[in-house]
């Protein structure tokens, strides 16, 4: 039987029945083989849809958090540049629309839900949706291929307190593994990363540089979690499938107050640094590793600032795509799928850190700003 669930949730998708299953707090627990999801849940970050929202989605995103006004109105400044329209809610529906094809090519056959943290869908709507619906226990998929607070842990606990609103009939949830070194990321990356170079005049390839970018966060919070580690294989990953052994990695996008430390370089930094101190460097490939997709961080920071600082230096900066909805990066969200509902032992993982965990532990990414964790 077919099921429309609205449009501002999700796309339209055949169901399943599905076992009895109680909610689930904040940690989760492995399933058993004999065990039945009934859904798969995205979920994201989420970002304005026009000029109006730009304002309460930043006081959404920044609720909390000891950043000054000024700041905020600073990179609100970057949605309007865009008419306040951040693509990354186009690129989440194009990805789910990917998914639905391979998931009904292939399977398993499971209604696709979105829901964000900071904009609409909202996740407490989404899951509300979803217990309306009969949807009793859910996968999810995270947009962020890393472990760290931001990425992971922070998505767990808005998920909880989403359960929590919602109450006894919302859906236990249990997240699908980080999938930084899966081969259904960095295939893509490579492939991007290789058409970057190939833009590149022969003569001039070997020389030019090769720079991979992050979401930068407080150093307080990377000490709590292996973003950094799992961002330098990630880049090696893909520089080594490129062909390249010479890289570096950096950050952008930082949004702190200006005396708590966050992972540098930035990438306008790293820039003005290397033109110093090579100025006859001609070409830059960027590499935005750190995103899934060319949403405004990329477009702003990267396609805007940093293209303008490489003109002004005289330097031709190529931005690498990122996966995106690229064919092997949808079929690996399948295979995560498909893993995590028969309990495989097949986990593909590319490097040396192997596959990440299924189930975060209690003190998994714990961050307290001004406090630093050791690394788990």
């Amino acid at each position: 039987m077919r099921h429309i669930v609205r449009p501002r949730f999700l796309i339209q998708w055949i169901r399943q029945s599905s076992d009895q299953c109680s909610v689930l707090p904040a940690a989760q627990s492995l399933s058993s083989q004999s065990s039945r999801y009934d859904a798969l849940l995205v979920v994201s970050f989420g970002g304005p849809d026009g000029r109006d929202d730009v304002l309460p989605f930043l006081e959404n995103v920044l609720r909390g958090r000891n950043v000054p006004r000024e700041r905020m109105l600073e990179v609100a400044e970057h949605y309007y540049h865009f008419d306040g329209k951040s693509p990354i809610n186009d690129q989440n529906r194009a990805l789910i629309a990917a998914l639905e094809k391979e998931l009904a090519a292939h399977g398993p056959h499971l209604p696709i839900y979105w829901g964000n943290r900071n904009w609409h869908p909202l996740l407490p709507d989404t899951l509300r949706q979803m217990a309306n619906d009969g949807v009793r226990h859910t996968l999810a998929f995270f947009t962020s291929a890393y472990s760290s607070y931001s990425g992971c842990r922070q998505y767990r606990e808005n998920i909880a307190a989403a359960q929590a609103e919602v109450g006894p009939t919302a859906p236990a949830v249990d997240k699908l593994r980080a999938f930084f070194n899966h081969p259904g990321f960095i295939e893509p990356m490579i492939d991007r990363l290789s058409g970057a170079i190939e833009s590149i005049p022969s003569d001039r390839r070997d020389e030019a540089l090769l720079v991979f970018t992050a979401h930068s966060i407080p150093i307080a919070m990377a000490a709590g979690c292996r973003y950094e580690m799992q961002l330098r294989e990630a880049s090696k990953l893909v520089a080594s499938g490129a062909g390249r052994q010479t890289w570096d990695l950096v950050y952008q996008s930082r949004s702190g107050p200006p005396q708590q430390a966050w992972l540098e370089p930035d990438i306008c930094d790293y820039i003005r640094g290397a033109h110093a101190a090579n100025p006859s460097v001609k070409d830059i490939v960027v590499v935005p590793i750190g995103f899934i997709s060319d949403h405004l961080e990329v477009l702003y920071d990267l396609d805007t600032e940093g293209k303008a600082l490489c003109n002004e230096l005289g330097i031709n900066m190529v931005r690498a795509g990122t996966v995106g909805t690229h064919p092997r990066f949808v079929q690996m969200i399948r295979e995560l799928i498909v893993e995590r509902m028969g309990d495989s032992p097949n986990r593909p993982a590319l490097g040396s850190l192997g596959p990440s965990h299924d189930v975060c532990a209690a003190d998994c990414c714990l961050y307290t700003p001004g406090r630093p964790k050791s690394n788990d």
